[in-house]
């Protein structure tokens, strides 16, 4: 059921003279939030423009559509308890977000396109922000026009939800209660709409492709003489409708093919090549440091296709990417990190600044193979996470392609921490042997995972089905390091077989620590409490696994069965470096066949009480309370400052 209609805002009445002087000083504003709304399939030249077309005419358009009326903006309708507003920019923001919702609607009469303001030879983008903006942008772009106008006039406007509506009625949205229903998905930080990524009065400019410009104006000059020629023997169409079926059935050329900072992205000319040498004088350790590397790194037509089914992807193109990884085409020239065969495919590998974008093709480049497009965000990589990229992947196999610092490569089984590592052979590129990808579904049976080592240290790596490789680590979070040691890898054998419930989830690394060891009841051995939490390349979506690893019989070889979940939780800072206190609990039973609560909280507790189907307390941070098979226990626990937290979830 839809909520009764909002009443109007209370706004005094305002003339069009306090409407005028209203544009002119907010401006910059109006501009921005037209070109906001605006399509994004316009392109950035023709949002720029239209937009401040839209606030240019504002007043204009209120003339001519009978909105002002004796020389005074019309005042809305007053109410009591609602809110008053300033009507001379309240009534100039409606006439440009009016009409840059009406630029995103389906044609029903023939529209002009606004002759001012008009730039001949240049073409305008306002200057290039972040990362964050560049998903901001992504997802405006995904949302319909009317939601699009939601979230500008939520986030740049600071509009209640009740003036939103308003606007959005009055600006001849439908159904505004679903327009703001859907801008509810954009997580981004409102702050990012006044970024310079979204200012079309602060621009920059470029020439347009100036050797296409002077063909066109060719097969202009050319057209015009064959038109004359023509003209006098067939006669000019009078009824217009030559005009409607010109370009039917044809592709509609991109606004991204005529920019040219664009255009020069897609030449393989222009790729950006590193020595092999660089890296050892390099300021930055990590994916900008990587040599140019592979025996296809010279074959200009591969390349070529690579760029352009980057820029153009078709309906036959296989893609995929990490969640929240913008997978739109180059932002500037990429760099170039290998090409080569892998396998039965030919691989180019290109960074550019944020992400890993793989392009694999059947090695004979037949079509009818089709081709992969698979996109990884890597931005805030460092030596330790630009350790390997996932160079090719069949079936159940991978290989890697290394690190130029990398000296050496090896493979460690996680479910075997008493064997020794397996040597792993490089090719002289520093792509390996193909090994059992542990990413395949399936049981648990056996875990490969691969040592780095560098000169500073040796470092665990899994495949979890995405382009990097997840750095596995141990240790609490405030100290976290490489595995090593036995009791360490001996931890990793109960775990690495809980890692598939963050398999495919953009993850970076992955920690897993002790945080508490509990003597049982009834002297049944020691349990180890632990935390582990998978952090991911964007930064949020983290998951949390609290587990318990209850004694298993010893073995040289293995480390026992996998731990127990106690608790999960997502996007939680609890076990990470802001917050690494963690509490959880298990219902578990004896050896003599007696069921007991038993729970255990990080350091920061100093007691755990359990309510519900079990009542218990313990003044420290380990709890075993008798209990009965099916209980169910709420679990509560207080900190050494007095607060009171609940368990993890």
């Amino acid at each position: 059921m839809r909520p009764l209609p909002e009443v109007p805002s209370a706004a005094a009445p305002a003339d069009v003279k306090q409407a005028g002087a209203a544009l002119v000083e907010r401006y910059p504003r109006l501009v921005r939030l037209g070109y906001l709304v605006l399509p994004p399939s316009l392109g950035c030249h023709r949002r720029v423009l239209t937009a401040h077309a839209l606030a240019q005419r504002a007043l204009l358009s209120g003339r001519r559509a009978g909105c002002v009326a004796e020389g005074r903006v019309p005042p809305p309708r007053r109410s009591a308890g609602a809110v008053v507003v300033d009507p001379s920019y309240a009534y100039v923001r409606g006439r440009v977000l009016h009409g840059a919702l009406e630029a995103g609607r389906p044609l029903r009469r023939v529209r002009v396109a606004p002759l001012l303001p008009l730039v001949w030879g240049l073409r305008l983008f306002p200057h290039s922000g972040g990362s964050d903006e560049l998903a901001l942008d992504q997802a405006l772009s995904a949302l319909s026009a009317p939601a699009r106008a939601a979230c500008v006039l939520r986030g740049l406007e600071r509009l209640p939800d009740a003036e939103v509506r308003r606007a959005l009625a009055a600006a001849g949205v439908t159904d505004p209660h679903a327009a703001l229903a859907e801008a509810e998905g954009v997580s981004a930080p409102y702050a990012l709409l006044g970024s310079p990524e979204f200012d079309a009065c602060s621009l920059q400019a470029r020439p347009p492709d100036l050797l296409r410009r002077r063909q066109h104006a060719k097969a202009a000059v050319a057209a015009v003489a064959a038109l004359l020629v023509c003209g006098a023997l067939l006669g000019l169409p009078g009824n217009g409708r030559a005009g409607d079926d010109r370009g039917r059935g044809t592709a509609p050329v991109s606004p991204y093919t005529r920019n040219a900072a664009a255009e020069q992205a897609l030449d393989p000319g222009a790729l950006h090549r590193v020595s092999t040498t660089f890296w050892r004088r390099s300021p930055r350790t990590d994916f900008t440091a990587w040599p140019t590397r592979g025996d296809r790194a010279g074959d200009t037509r591969l390349l070529r296709r690579a760029l352009t089914v980057w820029a153009h992807p078709d309906g036959v193109v296989r893609a995929s990417a990490t969640p929240r990884t913008p997978v739109g085409p180059p932002m500037g020239v990429p760099q170039l990190l290998y090409a080569g065969e892998v396998d039965r495919a030919t691989v180019v590998l290109f960074y550019d600044g944020l992400r890993i974008v793989r392009y694999a093709e059947p090695r004979d480049a037949s079509p009818a193979g089709g081709v992969a497009l698979d996109f990884a965000r890597v931005d805030g990589a460092d030596m330790a996470s630009a350790g390997a990229l996932i160079a090719g992947r069949t079936r159940d196999r991978v290989r890697y392609l290394t690190a130029p610092w990398v000296h050496a490569v090896s493979v460690r089984n996680l479910l075997a921490p008493g064997s020794a590592p397996r040597p792993l052979r490089r090719t002289p590129d520093g792509v390996t042997a193909a090994l059992t990808s542990p990413a395949t579904p399936g049981s648990c049976r056996a875990w490969d995972a691969i040592e780095l080592r560098d000169g500073s240290a040796t470092r665990l790596l899994t495949d979890l089905g995405e382009l990097t490789p997840a750095r596995l680590t141990s240790g609490p979070p405030s100290a976290a390091h490489d595995v090593s040691g036995r009791a360490e890898r001996d931890s990793w054998a109960r775990t690495a077989c809980l890692l598939p419930s963050v398999r495919s989830h953009g993850v970076r690394s992955v920690n897993s620590w002790q945080y508490a060891e509990q003597l049982l009841p009834e002297d049944n051995g020691s349990a180890h409490w632990l935390c582990t939490r998978a952090e991911t390349w964007r930064g949020t979506g983290s998951r949390v696994l609290a587990q318990f690893q209850a004694p298993s019989a010893p073995s040289v070889a293995t480390g026992g069965p996998p731990g127990a979940v106690a608790a999960r939780a997502e996007d939680t800072p609890a076990c990470g470096m802001r917050d690494p206190r963690v509490l959880a609990g298990v219902l578990w039973k004896s050896h003599g066949g007696r069921w007991y609560v038993l729970a255990a909280g990080s350091e920061q507790f100093a007691s755990l009480t359990t309510s519900g189907g079990v009542e218990g307390r313990s003044d420290s941070r380990l709890l075993a309370v008798p209990a009965r098979a099916g209980d169910r226990a709420r679990l509560n626990g207080m900190l050494t400052d007095g607060s009171r937290v609940g368990a993890l979830r």
